[in-house]
């Protein structure tokens, strides 16, 4: 990857060149939410971006390449889908000129359900351009599995309800199809893909209880599993 020569450009002489930048954009994985509980009418979130997969990223990059320290920008939103990821691209992306973006879209855009696919793609495909309009490096990485059960930890009515939602959602080929649906958007625009996903599916075919992976009991990896994330990351970002 490009991304890998700034990489080496920075270590070969840090004073002549500014340190790399990766931007990340997505939803409540991303910015590093946790845990849930309900206030009244309300589901809040428990937020630890210092556990999230962007700063583990770094981490992990700062062993492999010391002498080029990385900034990174994280600018998951809680609740977010890639329409908004869209609508915001020039604000968040472009204002600070990454030499890499990676993007995960997946788990809140599926709450459209099987007729929001189509959309979901064109999205995905509309913002993959933009990237490369704007000359930026793009990686997408598909997301973790939602819950299949409803897992003891689910507390209150809200969420009981979601996770009746989410599991079936989950275990009828819906969320398979949503990231079916993102593998052929980047092979069409040509962007590199971490598939994630494919190993949370490969666990959970292996009897892994994936649920139990989940923060949340519904779409919230737990701490540990971020590595996860970070590691294929990084593994994508070294395989040119």
């Amino acid at each position: 990857m490009k991304f890998t020569e700034i990489l080496k450009r920075k270590t070969n002489d840090n004073f002549g060149n500014r340190a790399p930048v990766i931007a990340f954009i997505g939803s409540s994985i991303t910015q590093g939410c946790f845990e849930i509980y309900e206030d009244g009418e309300m589901i809040k979130a428990v937020f630890d971006s210092c556990s999230a997969y962007p700063d583990k990223v770094k981490r992990i990059l700062s062993i492999l390449y010391p002498q080029a320290p990385v900034s990174i920008v994280n600018m998951g939103i809680n609740g977010g889908a890639a329409p908004g990821g869209l609508e915001r691209f020039q604000e968040d992306v472009v204002s600070c000129n990454p030499d890499l973006l990676v993007i995960d879209y997946a788990l809140n855009d599926s709450h459209q359900e099987e007729p929001g696919i189509p959309a979901y793609k064109n999205t995905l495909k509309q913002i993959f351009r933009e990237a490369k309009k704007a000359n930026i490096e793009t990686i997408f990485m598909t997301p973790n599995m939602m819950n299949t059960y409803t897992s003891h930890i689910i507390k209150g009515e809200i969420c009981e309800t979601l996770a009746e939602k989410f599991a079936i959602r989950q275990t009828n080929g819906v969320f398979d199809a949503y990231i079916d649906a993102a593998r052929e958007a980047c092979k069409e625009e040509g962007v590199k893909l971490c598939d994630c996903y494919a190993i949370w599916k490969r666990m959970y075919e292996s009897g892994v209880d994936t649920t139990s992976l989940l923060s949340n009991g519904l779409n919230h990896p737990i701490r540990e599993m971020h590595y996860l994330f970070a590691w294929e990351l990084v593994k994508t970002i070294l395989n040119d």
